[in-house]
């Protein structure tokens, strides 16, 4: 089957959505379903990931391909750019974390270690770290320059670590898990300092706001969270979803979460009164979201494709 890329406008429903909401680009090229996505800290490139054994890296404004990237792990689970954007690191569902060179599509790193897929990645705010979740119900912290491993916390239930995030100077870690827990630790000693009590099923995804103070998380109960990070405290509780949560994410001033859905839409909430700003909707379930740090755009991953919008027009 020949492979194309095209960038085209896929027209939305207007059904919830407000008026002017913006159309959004269509990133073609995968052949199956995207996993995940994510956006590199300048906004210009789009990475994806997909369950047809690559990542894709785009232009964000073009929606030209720039990369492809050979996976060969059953499929890949997810995917982000280093702090610098110089390097992607991705996680598949052959237990393999992989480093690469953003630019050029080298891989520079294979770490090994887990026992089941790789569910979440990221980076520590300096590049210096990696941290890993997996289906093993055990979270790693690698060495982003020679694949060492630094620390193997592990669950102390039975399931899975399904979505993990590092604070803002790198020295805590929030995972999620199977069964409906979020935990906070120490990114060096390994520690555990707190444990957050509220959602009902598995948490999908986890970020830090950008001080550190709150914890945003998503779950398969259809909901989005905050919570104080000293306490543990809910905070909000975002409803509308009517499926399940698959990813959040803030925004770089912390005044906006972005959330993707099962029920197709993204939805745009403020972060300190949960009131919801826009809807957009796509033809397919949202298996992830990602946002710029400048806030202009926003991407998704909509079935076989990548969805970008411009939510400034």
């Amino acid at each position: 089957m020949t492979r194309l890329t095209a960038f085209a406008m896929l027209l939305l429903p207007a059904a919830d959505t407000f008026a002017g909401d913006p159309q959004a680009s269509v990133l073609r090229g995968h052949e199956r379903w995207v996993t995940c996505v994510a956006f590199s800290p300048d906004g210009s490139r789009v990475a994806s990931g997909s369950e047809d054994d690559t990542v894709r890296v785009w232009d964000a404004a073009t929606g030209k391909e720039l990369l492809k990237l050979e996976a060969k792990g059953k499929g890949a689970t997810c995917v982000a750019f280093s702090p610098d954007g110089k390097r992607v690191v991705t996680g598949t569902w052959d237990k393999l974390v992989k480093v690469w060179d953003a630019a050029t599509g080298e891989e520079l790193l294979v770490l090994k270690g887990h026992k089941e897929n790789v569910t979440s990645v990221c980076f520590s705010p300096n590049g210096k770290r990696i941290a890993s979740g997996s289906g093993d119900d055990t979270l790693r912290v690698w060495d982003a320059r020679t694949g060492k491993e630094l620390l193997k916390l592990e669950a102390n239930n039975e399931y899975d670590f399904t979505a993990v995030a590092f604070g803002r100077d790198g020295a805590l870690l929030v995972a999620g898990d199977g069964e409906s827990g979020l935990t906070v630790w120490n990114a060096k000693t390994g520690e555990e300092l707190l444990t957050f009590v509220g959602h009902r099923m598995t948490v999908t995804s986890v970020c830090f706001s950008p001080d550190g103070k709150h914890i945003v998380s998503g779950s398969r109960d259809k909901t989005v969270k905050v919570w104080d990070t000293k306490t543990g405290k809910e905070l909000l509780s975002l409803d509308g979803h009517t499926e399940d949560v698959t990813s959040v994410v803030l925004s770089a001033d912390g005044k906006r979460i972005v959330s993707g859905s099962e029920d197709k839409t993204v939805r745009v909430w403020d972060a300190v009164s949960g009131k919801r700003l826009l809807t957009l909707r796509g033809p397919k379930g949202i298996r992830s979201v990602a946002l710029t740090t400048a806030g202009n755009r926003i991407t998704g991953a909509c079935g076989n494709d990548v969805l970008v919008w411009d939510i400034t027009k």
